[in-house]
């Protein structure tokens, strides 16, 4: 118990740490990096050959996503958003019909957009899962580590897909400000590593 107990400790830490490099960042430099990262992801194989894409809806401090959707309904492809259980840990991925239906979805107690509680929408894993998962985060590394916010959602998903899509599994992909990115994430053993981290200086 003591080494989760440590964990546990060192990750709070991180988060406040992160949380407040993240307040320090401008409005200009958060769309400077966005604008960056969204050109490495239409030029990334991985995002060119999947058909089937989640992506997170951007919150205040985190990567802008609002390029790569619309760039998703441009290619065709299909594109699906979390939307988070008010209960547990439990997240679902909805099909968006259109990147101008985003304005229109309601907002949850933590501000983030999201299709309504009881709205009926196809869910990614019953109709053929995904191929590319936008993973957010708080903190990365570049051993594909991830510090989230502490919920727990997208372990949760990714446990799911192991089950349900045992075949062909999701690539993960983070989306990162260079200020998200540290030298070693503290995790346990039900943290989830990505496959890959974009950041502006990513290989």
């Amino acid at each position: 118990m003591a080494a989760a107990a440590a964990v546990s400790s060192a990750k709070r830490s991180l988060r406040a740490e992160l949380k407040q490099r993240l307040r320090a960042m401008s409005a200009e430099e958060r769309l400077r990096q966005s604008r960056l990262l969204a050109q490495k992801v239409l030029a990334h194989s991985q995002y060119q050959k999947s058909k089937r894409i989640s992506v997170f809806l951007s919150m205040q401090d985190e990567v802008e996503t609002e390029e790569i959707i619309r760039d998703i309904f441009q290619q065709g492809k299909a594109c699906f958003i979390p939307r988070y259980g008010s209960q547990g840990s439990h997240m679902d991925m909805l099909r968006l019909a259109s990147p101008d239906e985003v304005a229109l979805l309601p907002r949850t107690p933590w501000n983030i957009r999201q299709p309504g509680e009881n709205e009926v929408r196809e869910e990614a894993l019953s109709t053929g899962g995904l191929d590319l998962i936008f993973m957010p985060g708080l903190g990365f590394d570049k051993q594909g580590n991830r510090l989230g916010r502490g919920k727990g959602y997208y372990d949760a998903y990714l446990t799911r897909c192991l089950q349900q899509q045992r075949d062909s599994q999701p690539y993960t992909m983070a989306l990162a400000f260079r200020e998200q990115m540290c030298l070693q994430v503290p995790v346990d053993e039900h943290d989830v590593r990505v496959d890959e981290v974009l950041y502006e200086d990513s290989p």
